[in-house]
């Protein structure tokens, strides 16, 4: 990608990285959306995310040699660490090859797993 322009919007960061890498987001991307349709897709540290309520949702960004989605919470990766016991993780991020994506049923559930997490942060907050 093109480090001298920050992009700006999903579409542009995606313009930016190799066709194999843009594909296999774009799924991704797709699959976030169906999932949580009422989220809101932006840019944030330079990666394509999903917020809902005013929070990060989930995020996700290409690399050299592969791609990652970021849950955005210590407590799904914990929840779903036999799930992700096949994909090298870290953190806070789940790296897969291009040419290997994540099972669409694995993303589903993290992503579901994220808005329950993100929902109750927003009810907790409205009752302070």
């Amino acid at each position: 990608m093109d480090d001298t322009k920050k992009p700006a919007t999903i579409d542009e960061y995606l313009e930016g990285i190799p066709q194999e890498m843009r594909d296999a987001l774009e799924k991704l991307r797709a699959l976030i959306k169906k999932t949580a349709p009422q989220a809101e897709e932006g840019i944030g540290w330079g990666m394509p995310l999903f917020k809902l309520n005013g929070k990060n949702l989930v995020g996700f960004a290409a690399f050299k040699e592969h791609c990652s989605l970021f849950p955005m919470s210590t407590m799904v990766m914990g929840v779903f660490a036999s799930e992700l016991a096949p994909y090298s993780t870290s953190k806070g991020a789940i790296r897969f090859k291009p040419d290997k994506p994540l099972p669409a049923s694995l993303v589903k559930i993290i992503v579901k797993e994220r808005i329950k997490e993100n929902e109750a942060r927003a009810t907790a907050k409205k009752r302070k």
